[in-house]
């Protein structure tokens, strides 16, 4: 990981410029939500600001893989911080209005959906084929541990300053991230694609239906989602009604996550390989377990170490998972699949958001984490019968 960043000045700045916007991302995490409690005073206003920050992925999703392989992806990149850090200011001048904030909520998530599938997409033009896991690795151990160690400051800042502060940093940070991004020597070229209508921006979907591991990967996403939109909302609640922690013990058990994230790629990163199934599905097993284990032991001890294996399981499956797209897909519809993917997800999350939250009332809130628990270890069980995969699409450098 080391050696990668030192030799490869491309990565380098595309390292620097996640890691940088990632960790305004901390900042501007825990100041929306505080704000958007703070004006409205209800959970319902807070379940709304996501619901604004789902919705650019269901609406521009589609168009936003499109132009990753149509338009020069570095000028995406750049274009999308430049946005997202105006979006950002204006919570710093009209931090009072609650429209505003969800406004700035849908602006940032709809900049993050511009540059995710084009940053996803470019990576192989940065990397070689053989080092894609360690570059993921690197770019998700960053993301995390910028994420774990900067939210509680994010909160003093927050206390101290107001919530001005934290969002005037965001916008700093996705200003640092373009002028990083500016030198970047890579996603200079637009691809060659014919677009008509519909037909060009559904390209993406006949790809992973044309791959029988795509497909498979496809329902996965869907079970997978279905699962953590509830359990991941559900947390503080399970702590509170089963686990007996409150609210420092809520923070206690995403730390652990947390951790686990952090730690996975750093020692299990060697063993990952681009579309092999054990890393694709097997995550899903053990996040099954997790869940199971949750609902059925009022630990907070053994729940805590449930949640580092759990934090572990997702950050190498996410790896496995972003290596074998960018091996797999052709470049020319790769930030389409990726987009496509990105669409399945937030779908099931809303899905599962609003029907763990009814689960949690009416009954045990231990049924939402049983019911995860079996369509994540369905996930894991369909790499059953799954054909061997053939040899991946070559990731050279597209000068």
């Amino acid at each position: 990981m080391i050696r990668l960043l030192r030799t490869s000045p491309s990565f380098r700045r595309l390292f620097l410029a996640h890691t940088v916007s990632r960790a305004g991302d901390a900042f501007n995490t825990v100041a929306l939500v505080v704000l958007v409690f703070d004006l409205t005073g209800s959970g319902i206003g807070v379940a709304g600001a996501v619901m604004f920050e789902v919705a650019p992925v269901l609406l521009l999703g589609p168009l936003a893989g499109l132009a990753a392989d149509r338009l020069p992806r570095r000028r995406l990149l750049i274009g999308a911080d430049l946005a997202r850090a105006l979006i950002a200011l204006g919570l710093v001048v009209a931090a009072g209005r609650l429209g505003v904030a969800y406004a700035v909520a849908f602006g940032l998530s709809a900049g993050a959906v511009i540059f995710n599938p084009a940053a996803a997409s470019l990576l192989p033009e940065v990397v070689d084929e053989e080092e894609l896991v360690t570059a993921n690795s690197a770019l998700w151990t960053a993301a995390v541990i910028v994420q774990v160690a900067l939210a509680p400051l994010a909160g003093i800042v927050i206390a101290a300053a107001g919530v001005e502060v934290a969002f005037a940093l965001n916008a700093a940070t996705f200003v640092a991230s373009a002028l990083i991004l500016v030198r970047l020597d890579a996603g200079h070229t637009p691809t060659d694609i014919d677009v008509r209508r519909w037909s060009g921006v559904l390209a993406g979907v006949r790809t992973v239906r044309s791959d029988p591991l795509l497909t498979r990967l496809a329902a996965v996403q869907v079970l997978a989602s279905l699962s953590a939109g509830a359990t991941g909302g559900l947390l503080v609640v399970l702590a509170d009604r089963w686990l007996g922690t409150g609210p420092r013990g809520f923070g206690i058990l995403l730390a652990a996550i947390g951790v686990g994230a952090a730690v996975g790629p750093l020692a299990l990163r060697r063993f990952i390989h681009p579309g092999d199934k054990r890393w694709l599905f097997g995550p899903f097993a053990v996040r099954g377990g997790v869940d199971l284990t949750l609902a059925a032991i009022p630990n907070p001890v053994v729940a805590g170490g449930a949640l580092v294996a759990y934090g572990m399981s997702t950050s190498t499956g996410m790896i496995a998972y972003q290596s074998t797209l960018q091996t797999t897909v052709p470049p020319e519809t790769r930030g389409r699949a990726f987009a496509f993917y990105d669409v399945l997800w937030n779908t099931a999350r809303l899905l599962s958001l609003a029907v763990g939250g009814v689960l949690a009332e009416i009954t045990d809130v231990r049924l939402v984490y049983v019911t995860s628990a079996a369509l994540l270890l369905a996930a894991a069980g369909l790499t059953t019968k799954l054909p061997p995969h053939p040899p991946t699409v070559s990731c050279g450098l597209e000068q």
